[in-house]
């Protein structure tokens, strides 16, 4: 069986959720893997409050098992954080690298992220634009943003307006679904 590692912050994880084990984006997931027949075990590594330094930090942990398909969703964090687009990136194609070091034959999936323009400016700008970049740059596949469809969508998300509610999630995987069923 193959493995599927979902990389990520609380929107990987499901923060929030009554029970992230069946509730978050990649159970969602896993359960449609399931039900195609395909042969591949979901991973979840999703840290609530992660940055892309905390992720490099952590990622030989996970790169000791076998990765075939590698999902990347960090970055939003750090733009909170005020941590520079510039950094983000670097950090973001750190990850990327040290899994095609170990993994040469792994796939990867890029899970964007946007904030607002009118929120940030040129910074919201430089940020927004990462994602495409390193899609482009390391030729993967991207789902542009993780949040579309829930944003700012009341009803489909927690109180804290950042993080989808159950219902949101369900949107969330319908998103990632047909970029990552294209890779598997």
């Amino acid at each position: 069986m193959d493995n599927i590692l979902f990389f990520g912050d609380s929107l990987t994880a499901g923060y929030g959720l009554e029970n992230a084990a069946t509730e978050s984006f990649p159970a969602i997931i896993d359960t449609k893997i399931n039900a195609a027949g395909l042969n591949y075990r979901v991973m979840n590594a999703g840290l609530s409050g992660d940055t892309t330094a905390g992720g490099l930090s952590r990622l030989d942990y996970w790169l000791n098992k076998p990765i075939t398909v590698f999902v990347l969703e960090l970055g939003i964090n750090d733009i909170r954080r005020g941590v520079p687009p510039q950094t983000i990136q670097k950090n973001l194609q750190a990850i990327i690298d040290a899994v095609k070091s170990k993994y040469p034959s792994a796939k990867f999936v890029l899970l964007g992220m946007e904030i607002p323009v009118f929120l940030g400016g040129q910074i919201a700008e430089e940020f927004n634009g990462i994602y495409r970049k390193l899609a482009t740059i390391n030729q993967m596949p991207l789902v542009p943003f993780l949040l579309a469809g829930v944003m700012g969508i009341k009803h489909l998300n927690l109180q804290d307006r950042l993080h989808p509610s159950a219902q949101g999630y369900k949107i969330v995987a319908e998103t990632v679904w047909p970029v990552l069923k294209a890779v598997l």
